[in-house]
């Protein structure tokens, strides 16, 4: 470490595989691009990453110094391995004062415990709703959790809930646990012939309720589809577009929407690109998350960027998230979602109010903020002592 400089800090993203881990994805490029942007000049960031990483977010590559691992990764005991191994060695050999784990774990191994850490923890999910995994990652995370906030000198989260329930369920001192929330850039409207094109593509309604978001069991698709149901018989030009990858609970999903009686009036888009997740926010009328648990909510903050009027679960991170930009409502009480829904299809003074105030409260959010957010736990990481710790 120099005398003046911020140190030399790895991040090791071999946990992130692109297309697979979700809106952590997202959260965590977007985060590096602001601290090339935003960062200090001294800072000194080597990331640690997979094949294809490389391949899927080549700019990256272009603004920092980057490790690739000589492995394909797709396999989790592979990845694990590689951390304990080729990471432990690579973090030794160039010299790493700090070394961030952005992916929740701390990982294992007598070689990559004697760096310093960072860990990013983004949500508890896996100690408070344990029913969501698997057994084996159910294992795997409620051993580790605990173990990666004891031995990071910092803890970072994505929200001030998610940070409070870092400090109480793992017992971790609140002068160690830090808030780096999620930013966002202003949208600009797509380009017509896109729009034109993604609503001929995607056969989109005149009026669109939309919700990004894989199909987990938090995600709760469930009482969205429900409650579209309830409103779809007398608003015959709305159309519920559900966008983004498979995930567990996708058969339920599928299985939901037959039920509804309202099949033919759903779009189930799968994994989109950007430019057209960008075109269904420009054609939303309203975009509801029900999720019953987050560590942020991206969606929710997407759509106050683009004046979408947002119905979001009154639950976790969300409010805090959605503030006064938005409708909150209880999650998983199918009636109330309906009628929030109505409320905004219906009205549009109502619409036009949450929209602007959805507006306002995104724009204090920014990936500025963020990156320096970071930066300024990563300061605190390399003032902080082993000793210093407890």
């Amino acid at each position: 470490m120099s005398g003046s400089g911020l140190a030399h800090i790895g991040v090791n993203l071999l946990w992130l595989v692109p297309g697979v881990v979700g809106g952590s994805e997202e959260y965590t490029t977007r985060l590096l691009r602001a601290l090339s942007q935003e960062g200090p000049e001294d800072l000194d960031l080597t990331l640690f990453v997979l094949p294809a990483f490389a391949e899927a977010h080549p700019d990256l590559l272009e603004v920092f110094e980057t490790v690739v691992a000589p492995i394909d990764g797709r396999r989790k005991p592979e990845r694990v391995a590689a951390e304990a191994t080729w990471l432990a060695l690579e973090t030794g050999r160039r010299d790493i004062d700090l070394l961030h784990h952005a992916g929740g774990v701390v990982p294992p191994g007598p070689g990559i415990s004697r760096t310093p850490a960072v860990v990013t923890i983004h949500d508890l999910q896996p100690l408070l709703h344990p029913e969501h995994f698997s057994p084996v990652k159910r294992r795997w995370l409620t051993a580790m959790l605990p173990r990666s906030a004891r031995k990071a000198r910092v803890v970072l989260t994505p929200s001030d809930p998610a940070s409070a329930s870092v400090v109480e369920l793992l017992d971790v001192p609140a002068d160690r646990v830090r808030t780096v929330p999620h930013g966002i850039e202003p949208p600009t409207a797509p380009d017509p012939e896109v729009m034109s094109s993604v609503r001929d593509r995607y056969r989109l309604g005149p009026r669109v309720v939309l919700y990004p978001a894989i199909t987990y069991p938090h995600k709760d698709h469930g009482t969205l589809i429900r409650a579209f149901a309830e409103v779809a018989g007398t608003r015959p030009d709305v159309t519920l577009v559900l966008a983004g990858g498979p995930g567990p609970s996708e058969a339920e999903v599928a299985s939901e929407i037959r039920r509804s009686g309202v099949g033919e009036r759903v779009r189930r888009t799968g994994r989109v690109p950007w430019r057209d997740l960008e075109a269904f926010y420009s054609a939303a009328s309203v975009v509801a998350v029900p999720s019953r648990f987050e560590g942020f909510g991206a969606p929710a903050l997407e759509a106050m960027a683009w004046g979408v009027p947002l119905v979001a679960a009154d639950a976790t991170a969300l409010p805090w998230v959605v503030g006064d930009g938005g409708l909150l409502v209880e999650p998983g009480a199918d009636s109330a979602w309906a009628d929030a829904l109505a409320r905004i299809l219906d009205d549009g003074e109502e619409a036009r109010r949450l929209g602007a105030a959805g507006k306002a409260r995104a724009r204090e959010f920014t990936w500025k903020r963020a990156a320096g957010e970071l930066v300024d736990g990563y300061r605190h990481a390399l003032a902080v002592g082993e000793d210093d710790r407890r």
